[in-house]
């Protein structure tokens, strides 16, 4: 038998991928906290600000789906509960915020939620997952360097200089 954490966190995510967004945000304490590394400033507080970036997360990926990989993890005093995810989505309209034109890409991430909840309403999200490797499958480019390539050694001499630059300014 479910725990009210379980129940309600499955409730969420089915009102996510059922694109019910007032049953969604109905879930949610007036002063939730979102932090999400796919935001562009983080944490997302309060219903409205949740609700916007969700509404411009499914506007970009319609297709979004939210799927549970393995069991709920529910703490024992049933405040928290850590679910973990795979996301598929394709980025077919304008990212806004920050405004990133539609690649057509595909993406699949895993990654896991953490919820804490106040009763029976969900008060704080942290979501984490590889915001780079989802950032590369979205925009079809490579940010990490190749162990031992000329980009890589470019990119560590550039950081000693920002490092040297950093030291100097911290000794005045």
């Amino acid at each position: 038998m479910p725990t009210d954490a379980e129940a309600v966190t499955l409730q969420l995510l089915d009102a996510w991928n059922a694109r019910d967004l007032s049953r969604y945000v109905g879930m949610l304490t007036e002063d939730v906290e979102w932090y999400d590394p796919a935001m562009p400033q983080p944490p997302a507080r309060g219903r409205a600000a949740v609700q916007a970036f969700s509404e411009a997360v499914l506007r970009a990926f319609p297709d979004f789906t939210y799927e549970v990989l393995g069991p709920l993890c529910v703490s024992a005093d049933g405040n928290w509960c850590a679910v973990h995810w795979r996301i598929t989505a394709s980025h077919t309209a304008p990212l806004t915020p920050p405004g990133y034109a539609p690649t057509g890409r595909t993406m699949r991430q895993e990654g896991i939620d953490l919820l804490q909840f106040r009763g029976n309403q969900v008060a704080r999200i942290l979501t984490c997952f590889d915001a780079i490797a989802a950032a590369e499958q979205v925009m079809g480019v490579t940010l990490r360097a190749a162990p031992g390539s000329l980009r890589e050694r470019l990119l560590v001499f550039g950081q000693r200089l920002v490092a040297a630059w950093a030291r100097r300014r911290t000794r005045r």
